[in-house]
């Protein structure tokens, strides 16, 4: 049924969009029946897609003001704060809640009529309402290597597609791909996957139609490193996209910008009018278009199908691979796939050599990493760093610690927990995390502090999972909602947690999903029980310790 659907929404185009319409609907019944009679698509399928996301026809759709609730904030405890600021101006039913904002290296994050706020800005709360005070926003951009790689200025936009041109006319598409492949890249958004060996797979498929689409709907609470590329390098952005299109042979680059970062969606439609500008195809028989389209508020189109399946109008949910997108991605049309770092990184690669990328890292993880600190650290910010290099020198390069803290979790709500006796065993690669039991993912990074109760942070994961799952599959779907309701019911003191029953949850969840969002959230949780049971054992019925040994991750 779903690929009658993608067939369907296909024929008006992507210039005629239906999950941008269904977003237009604001989710009005009579404007959804309507739509679907337009697309010849069941009214159902049509009010089913608008449900599915929290700024249609959520408990958080049209609301004045959001309070960012991720991970970072809750840890920083600055959210009480910001929400009873907001309450002396708002009514209780005029705030909702998003996660998150992106703003973690100064929390106390915010968003009221569409734009962002953080740090101290809560404090001006009447300027902003009357808009007469704009974000004071700062971070840091460091980079630990001898020469940028992400992290340098593009002064000149014109003369960076020069690399373009100048490729295209003194080499072929094999020639490049290999370069590509050669380098090692592997994908940056958390499964690391060889680009290279991605793009082939799609140049390789025979069709008429096909597509290159950028995830940029970094939803994992903590992570910013895509805003600040989207927002200071868009260009690097765009080359990689544009250059994905030329190798495979597709005709359409899709920017799926979650919409939390409004600020992306304008710096990448500047970058796209000044791409333009310049009339780079005209002497080429390749024409490649780009287009913005705007998330409406779900953390699972994160992930790759469920967010063709967004991109097509239906409900984002999960699809089994195989076949994978590169083979039947968007529309049914082979698709390549990437995170917007992955794409950033390929003007560096194509203009200084995949030998200079491969040289950095360990040989199996090559080039430069961005990480994203959040306001634990002294010196929070984006930071560049090669791959392999020591965790506990980022600390020490960030200035230490801003108070005491017990953990860190990396890589979003489903990458490990790493205590602190683990962070000088640490190396800033897929490898390293792995072997240690960790997840490196989106290289996000959010301190725990010493005050924060695990059993607390454990149950925020879950509710987390449990709001998000796209509900496909039911060991996400019910195992989530299970593990919130049992670490709640041991907080509150109404039942003990049984340990065996936990393991049992975990392993299904593990085993059982379909994808990493019911899959992952299991790893953080067995690193908490690995390493700070004694600060929840309390919580369990004895017996139920005795029976079974911690379970190492």
């Amino acid at each position: 049924m779903s690929e009658n659907l993608a067939k369907l929404s296909q024929r008006k185009g992507l210039e005629n969009n239906l999950f941008e319409n269904i977003i237009k609907t604001e989710g009005d019944p009579v404007r959804l029946k309507a739509l679907a009679e337009d697309y010849k698509i069941g009214d159902a399928n049509v009010y089913g897609a608008a449900t599915a996301y929290d700024f249609i026809q959520g408990e958080n759709a049209n609301k004045k003001a959001y309070v960012c609730n991720g991970s970072s904030c809750l840890c920083a405890g600055t959210q009480k704060n910001v929400k009873n600021k907001l309450l002396e101006k708002l009514a209780e039913e005029d705030i909702g809640h998003v996660c998150c904002l992106g703003r973690c290296h100064e929390n106390a994050s915010f968003q009221i009529s569409g734009i962002n706020y953080s740090g101290s800005d809560i404090e001006q709360l009447e300027e902003i309402l009357n808009q007469t005070h704009d974000s004071g926003e700062h971070y840091p951009v460091e980079c630990l290597m001898d020469k940028p790689l992400l992290t340098e200025t593009i002064a000149d936009f014109p003369s960076y597609y020069a690399l373009f041109t100048r490729l295209t006319q003194t080499s072929s598409p094999a020639e490049i791909l290999q370069t590509i492949i050669d380098s090692g890249l592997r994908g940056r958004g958390g499964a690391g996957f060889p680009t290279g060996i991605k793009w082939k797979a799609c140049a390789d498929e025979v069709s008429n139609e096909k597509y290159i689409v950028c995830n940029a709907d970094e939803g994992d609470p903590g992570a910013y490193t895509d805003r600040y590329l989207m927002e200071q390098r868009p260009h690097a952005v765009l080359f990689g996209m544009l250059m994905a299109g030329y190798l495979a042979g597709a005709s359409w680059g899709v920017l799926y910008i979650r919409d939390e970062y409004p600020q992306s969606v304008e710096q990448i439609q500047q970058a796209i009018n000044e791409f333009q500008s310049l009339n780079l195809l005209k002497d080429l028989d390749f024409n490649f278009q780009f287009k913005i389209v705007r998330g409406a508020g779900a953390y699972i189109c994160g992930e790759e199908t469920a967010l063709l399946r967004s991109l097509e109008g239906q409900k984002p949910m999960v699809s089994v691979r195989p076949p994978f997108p590169t083979v039947k991605g968007l529309f049914g049309q082979p698709t390549i796939l990437n995170n917007v770092e992955s794409f950033a990184a390929i003007h560096w690669i194509l203009e200084n050599s995949a030998e200079a990328f491969s040289t950095l890292g360990n040989g199996r993880s090559t080039g430069s990493k961005l990480l994203s600190l959040d306001s634990s650290f002294n010196n929070p910010g984006i930071y560049e760093v090669a791959m392999g290099e020591k965790l506990s020198h980022v600390i020490e390069q960030a200035g230490g610690f801003s108070k005491p803290v017990k953990a860190l979790h990396i890589g979003g709500p489903l990458g490990g927990l790493v205590p602190a006796e683990k962070f000088a065993e640490l190396t800033i690669d897929f490898e390293s995390f792995d072997e240690q039991g960790f997840l490196l993912g989106h290289a996000s990074i959010i301190g725990i502090p010493e005050q924060q109760n695990i059993a607390e942070y454990i149950h925020h994961l879950f509710d987390f999972t449990a709001a998000e799952s796209c509900g496909k599959c039911f060991p996400c779907r019910l195992g989530a909602t299970r593990g919130k309701e049992m670490f709640r019911d041991a907080i509150s003191g109404e039942h003990k947690l049984d340990k065996v029953l936990l393991d049992d949850l975990l392993e299904t969840m593990e085993k059982g999903s379909l994808c990493a969002l019911g899959g992952g959230v299991p790893l953080p949780v067995k690193n908490a029980l690995q390493y700070f049971l004694p600060e929840i054992e309390s919580l369990f019925e004895p017996s139920s310790l005795n029976k079974i040994d911690v379970v190492e991750v």
